[in-house]
């Protein structure tokens, strides 16, 4: 029987004390309570939640929740629990008596909503488990991690399509259990290979809400040694306050938090801090104790604060998807907010560089595969094909990785190395490297863009049902709003010249023409003249490249776009980064905080470091085996290194190892403090 609106709508009153849907979420939860599989794709903090825990009570029986993120999924748990749903979680961070208790609930039927991590399905015995019982409705949450094409594909998401329907009941089925799947990112290329993937082919697909008109996009080509004075700047403003300022690095983040503390209330936040330093600093901007964030990526996921009014990317983004995310945390409130975003050439060198790392040729990925086959069926450790094999150590161990992901070899839960099966491999790595080259020419193309942000970002996700309508307030929109200025006299001349030099030079190189045309011009003022007339659309800026000794060199040249000018065009048209804003409120200048000197630690002797990689191997063997899957995708062996020389007394100075994050930390901590306790008593 179809959904009743007026049922839901008192059951939205009744459980979550709201007297109304926000936009776009009765039209999901009505098609989900009625037993229609749907994709969801909203923004970060557009009200996804309640898309699948509405339907899940509307329907009866347990709802299924598949998410990767622990922290999050405790969030959800508590956040259900404290509006009296009995919500509970299975995951790696609880203990087995806890676990075990979990499952006697929801096996009596005494859940409304139990949430699980998707490594869990391969836990054996637990997906029979869940099949001895019908469930009201399955959530998936961050769905783009099932796509090989989205901006954080997870392998062990891959998995769901298989497993689902054991849980689902018949094909055909009038009361089969439906699938919401929910994400705050996907392109139309993500979307469709999520539904193929869960095997969805009827579901009901929403797109919504990817406009935010309330926030103010400004894209400014920054070199990075000016990007700290730039942010103050920016933020001495006391209405552009609280603001988070996200950096590519830990490293980024020390050292610009430690710079904007001589005059703001700053704290920063990345994964390499303990648990307690991030819940601190990060209470700390929530309760509005400090109003400026300096973070990795690692900070905002499930974070509610309304009230950010500016958002800084501090280097270039790698994704799109990643970028939007981020900016979507200013202006919740509705009320005007900015999102500046600084970049330069060398941030894209930058991730070229560890896209080659994370992707090698694929000449070598044969190579590994060719060792695999010739080895003798006793040889074909991981361990010992690496010592063997010319390649280094790193690009070794990509390259396994990339092999097994894509079918180009199999790997037993021992790391023992086997010739695949899928013949197809070198073209579905080949495909997944060039998407992720492209996901990085897609953030370039956005930075150098000369269209309205905001309906870059919202095309980019294909929202069907937007307005198409210019934003009205972003650079490109409304320069003069958005820190931009008239040129003056002077930089018209040296603007005018500037295009004179480009249009004698078509198809030359920057760095060419600088040298030879332009030496005059400062370097930095050189790309900001170029910017400004990219924007303005006498120029366009290209990338080409040539093959030289085998490499491929990338370069940038410019080709003109207007035959002639006049003055008057540049001075109507062209508008200059206002690098000497002077902000209309400035906070004092405070005193400049103390950074706490660095202990130094003497490495413990190697023969008790190789003692702990051994029985930390043994251990990641088991986990493996329990797991069914190779052992690296446990923990790698540097990270496996960098633990027995660090010897963590506690799991504060576990996620301070290099390599281990708070989710691993989650998920194997205990474990790993066990081993090393076992160890040291031996």
């Amino acid at each position: 029987m179809p959904a009743s609106q007026a049922r839901l709508k008192a059951l939205l009153k009744t459980h979550f004390g709201f007297d109304a849907f926000r936009p776009y979420q009765e039209d999901v939860c009505v098609a989900v309570t009625n037993g229609e599989d749907a994709l969801l794709v909203m923004p970060t903090g557009a009200g996804k939640s309640l898309c699948y825990q509405l339907p899940a009570l509307a329907r009866g029986g347990t709802c299924l929740v598949i998410s990767p993120l622990l922290a999050l999924m405790e969030d959800q748990v508590l956040k259900l629990q404290s509006l009296g749903l009995r919500a509970e979680r299975i995951h790696s961070g609880r203990e087995r008596s806890q676990s075990r208790a979990v499952c006697e609930e929801y096996l009596k039927g005494e859940l409304d909503f139990l949430f699980i991590a998707p490594e869990r399905l391969a836990v054996p015995g637990f997906p029979e488990m869940l099949a001895r019982k019908r469930l009201g409705l399955i959530a998936i949450d961050e769905a783009h991690c099932i796509s090989q094409w989205g901006h954080d594909f997870r392998p062990e998401y891959r998995m769901l399509g298989s497993r689902l329907p054991s849980f689902r009941g018949p094909e055909g089925a009038a009361d089969r259990t439906p699938v919401l799947a929910l994400t705050a990112t996907a392109t139309p290329r993500v979307q469709k290979d999520i539904l193929t993937q869960l095997d969805l082919p009827e579901a009901t697909t929403f797109i919504h809400g990817f406009r935010r008109d309330n926030i103010a996009i400004t894209v400014t080509e920054v070199p990075q040694n000016d990007r700290p004075e730039k942010i103050a700047k920016i933020i001495a403003n006391e209405e552009r306050r609280p603001a988070i300022i996200y950096v590519n690095t830990r490293k980024s983040a020390e050292s610009i938090a430690a710079e904007l503390a001589e005059s703001f209330d700053v704290v920063v936040y990345h994964a390499g801090m303990t648990k307690d330093a991030r819940e601190k600093t990060q209470n700390a901007f929530l309760q509005g104790k400090a109003d400026v964030m300096v973070a990795t990526v690692a900070f905002g996921m499930g974070i509610d604060k309304a009230n950010v009014r500016t958002v800084i990317h501090a280097a270039l983004p790698a994704t799109l998807e990643g970028y939007y995310q981020e900016i979507g945390r200013a202006g919740r409130d509705g009320l005007p907010s900015k999102a500046y975003l600084m970049w330069s050439f060398a941030d894209r060198k930058m991730h070229e560089f560890l896209h080659e790392k994370n992707y090698p040729d694929v000449s070598l990925l044969e190579r590994v595969v060719q060792a695999v086959a010739k080895a003798a069926p006793d040889n074909r450790s991981r361990e010992m094909l690496k010592e063997k094999s010319p390649l280094d150590s790193d690009i070794f161990d990509a390259a396994v990785e990339k092999l097994w992901v894509h079918g180009g070899l199999r790997v037993d839960s021992d790391e023992t190395l086997h010739t695949g099966a899928v013949k197809t491999w070198k073209e579905s790595y080949v495909k997944q490297g060039g998407h992720r080259l492209e996901q990085m020419g897609l953030m370039a193309a956005f930075a150098e863009g000369r269209r309205c942000r905001m309906l870059h970002l919202v095309r980019h996700f294909g929202d069907k049902n937007d307005s198409g309508k210019d934003c009205g307030v972003c650079d490109i929109c409304a320069p003069d709003l958005s820190n931009f200025r008239t040129p003056n006299l002077s930089e018209i001349q040296q603007l005018s010249a500037l295009f004179t030099v480009v249009r004698e030079r078509e198809g030359q190189s920057l760095g060419r023409i600088h040298k030879e045309a332009a030496s005059k011009l400062d370097r930095k003022v050189f790309e900001k003249y170029l910017q400004a007339l990219a924007k303005a659309n006498f120029i366009d800026i290209e990338e080409r490249s040539f093959e030289k000794d085998g490499r491929k060199v990338s370069y940038r040249s410019v080709r003109p776009l207007a035959a002639a000018f006049r003055e008057s065009d540049l001075l109507a048209r062209v508008r200059l980064p206002n690098d000497d804003e002077t902000p209309s409120k400035s906070s004092p200048k405070k005193k400049k905080k103390s950074v706490a000197p660095q202990t130094k630690v003497t490495d413990p002797p190697s023969e008790l470091v190789q003692e702990s990689v051994e029985s930390l191997k043994q251990w990641r063997l088991a986990e493996a085996r329990l797991r069914k899957a190779p052992a690296f995708t446990i923990l790698p062996d540097r990270t496996l290194n960098a633990i027995a020389v660090a010897r963590p007394a506690d799991l504060d100075a576990l996620q301070a190892v290099h390599g281990m994050g708070p989710k691993l930390v989650e998920k194997h901590g205990k474990k790993i403090l066990e081993v090393l306790a076992v160890q040291a008593r031996a």
